[in-house]
């Protein structure tokens, strides 16, 4: 072989996706047909789920750095233009002030990481930089995938450089992150299903090094992440991270028209220059599969949404993640014939999920900016009534693109292979976050008594996790884990209670499965079930790489025989 794990594209999911499995020793080559990171803006924000992920990799602190500066808050305006008096203003704190608020609360609601917003020009060169530090990765820019085949033990690509040679690599496996258009998944004959080409913007990318130090302009808005222009050609602005960048969205026919759209949206005379300008298109797409046999598809390959929420790349890390330990474990001859097929069975359900969190996104949004009429402007009664209708409906439609703290976090692996499988459980909301213990969720943040954040006293591997005054023994599972070669250990954790929270053996009120009469749930808990305390007194957790819970149970048909 020369490769345990062929990866093609290297963005954001095949970077992260290359780290993860290099940090676990396995041999990797990472292709991208682009000789060097492009400076072009995609994303801009990587939200609370990722940052978490991010943080168990080492590489938050990096991404911080690198990103917008943590005192700037990451405010949306609808505005006519940045030099008059905004319609609507949505604050939103900055990473600062959202970290201190989440020192301040232990009740499992809020993610251990905020946001971070950073231009995926500056993700990529970062990602990049670390990989490249990893014995046990090769990075290969200037190659493009051309053409695969694959039997029952190998895969074999075949790749071009920029100087037209052409090699054979032979893998174990292939992952296919190399985005919306990706040649691996036409390469493999999968399809997308969903709705393309809903609208046709053009994107500029502006340097403007002036205009972040002069907002507010008169009595035009403050500093902001976005500005949402009231016009009849969804326009808006957004502040890149070094707030000398913007990118103006716009629905225009060419290069010039853009950047009468950015002077206009200004409203003043500032020196800026155009650094690239092109069209691009609005789609909700799913892949129909997300691989063959030992052929895999993560990100835009799979899954192809509109930037309303910002579920793009940060559904990409998700996928990247979720496959990186299972191909570590399969290599390492632990994994099961259940634990690589669970892959599509769990992020093909996110995938699907986030689409939707996408389309009810986009739709807020189209049901406020068809409010518009072109008397926006007046000053007349008629005017007046435009702007007030407009605003009245953006109030409540606007967030929700800017407020899907339930789709970053909430979402939870339903009939997976490897999960122990649970009737019912809290519902999939978009919105709202409902922290939770039921098979297949994340862990929810709390800190523990000497102040560290649960998450980062959890290793990697399989984690037997015991909390509160809790008199269960889960020593056998532990040594059954520890007897079959899996990396598992057991914690014996106390978290720290906080006034005003359910008084329980840890101080919190987290939801999870109820377990019948024996349950022990009385009236003060919701009818999800008791605390997370509770649930722990009678059988503690067994946690997965990455935080998700599992149970007892679901080992017996993930790992090819019982435990």
């Amino acid at each position: 072989m020369d490769s345990d794990v062929l990866i093609v594209g290297a963005g954001p999911t095949g970077l992260t996706l290359a780290i993860d499995l290099g940090r676990r020793g396995v041999r990797c080559m990472l292709i991208e047909q682009k000789e060097q990171p492009a400076f072009l803006p995609k994303m801009e924000r990587v939200n609370a789920r990722s940052m978490e992920i991010y943080r168990r990799m080492g590489l938050a602190q990096k991404i911080r750095a690198a990103g917008l500066r943590a005192d700037c808050p990451m405010d949306v305006y609808i505005v006519l233009s940045l030099t008059e008096p905004p319609l609507l203003h949505l604050p939103y704190p900055s990473v600062t002030q959202a970290q201190a608020l989440a020192r301040g609360t232990n009740d499992g609601t809020l993610p251990l990481e905020p946001y971070q917003l950073i231009s995926q020009y500056t993700l990529e060169p970062l990602l990049k930089s670390v990989a490249e530090t990893i014995p046990s990765l090769t990075v290969r820019f200037g190659w493009e995938f051309v053409s695969l085949r694959q039997n029952g033990e190998s895969v074999t690509a075949r790749i071009r450089g920029v100087n037209g040679e052409v090699q054979e690599i032979r893998a174990a496996y292939l992952a296919g992150c190399d985005g919306g258009a990706s040649a691996v998944r036409k390469e493999l004959g999968i399809g997308l299903s969903g709705e393309g080409n809903l609208l046709e913007l053009r994107q500029a990318l502006f340097r403007c090094d002036e205009l972040f130090a002069r907002l507010p302009i008169g009595s035009g808005p403050g500093h902001g992440r976005h500005y949402h222009v009231a016009d009849d050609k969804a326009t808006f602005l957004i502040m890149q991270d070094s707030t000398k960048h913007w990118t103006l969205h716009s629905v225009l026919d060419n290069d010039a028209a853009m950047k009468l759209q950015f002077e206009r949206t200004v409203g003043i005379d500032v020196k800026y220059e155009m650094l690239s300008c092109a069209p691009w298109r609005q789609n909700l797409l799913l892949a129909d599969q997300y691989g063959k046999s030992r052929v895999f598809l993560a990100g835009d390959a799979v899954h192809l949404v509109i930037p309303t929420g910002g579920l793009g790349m940060n559904s990409g890390v998700g996928d990247a993640i979720d496959l990186s330990w299972k191909l570590a474990a399969t290599l390492a001859g632990w994994g099961g014939p259940n634990l690589l097929q669970s892959y599509e069975v769990e992020r093909r359900q996110i995938g699907e999920r986030n689409v939707g969190a996408s389309r009810y996104a986009t739709i807020g949004r189209r049901k406020w900016r068809a409010m518009w009429r072109p008397n926006i402007r007046e000053n007349s009664p008629a005017g007046a009534e435009t702007r007030h209708n407009l605003s009245a409906v953006a109030d409540v439609e606007q967030r929700k693109s800017n407020e899907m703290i339930g789709a970053e976090l909430g979402y939870r692996y339903v009939d997976s292979p490897i999960i122990c499988n649970v009737p019912g459980g809290p519902e999939h909301l978009f919105r709202e976050y409902q922290p939770t213990t039921w098979p297949g969720a994340r862990l929810p943040h709390v800190w523990l008594d000497d102040g560290t954040p649960i998450q980062d006293r959890i290793p990697d591997g399989y984690t037997v996790l015991k909390l509160g005054g809790t008199k269960a023994d889960p020593g056998g599972l532990a040594a059954a884990l520890r007897a079959r070669g899996r990396y598992c250990r057991a914690r014996n954790l106390r978290l720290r209670p906080r006034p005003g929270t359910a008084r329980s053996a840890c101080g919190l009120a987290w939801q999870c499965r109820p377990r019948g009469p024996s349950s022990n749930c009385g009236d003060r808990h919701r009818p999800l079930g008791r605390s997370f305390a509770q649930s722990v007194a009678r059988d503690s957790f067994l946690l997965c790489p990455h935080f998700t819970l599992v149970e007892y149970s679901a080992l017996c048909s993930g790992f090819g025989r019982p435990i």
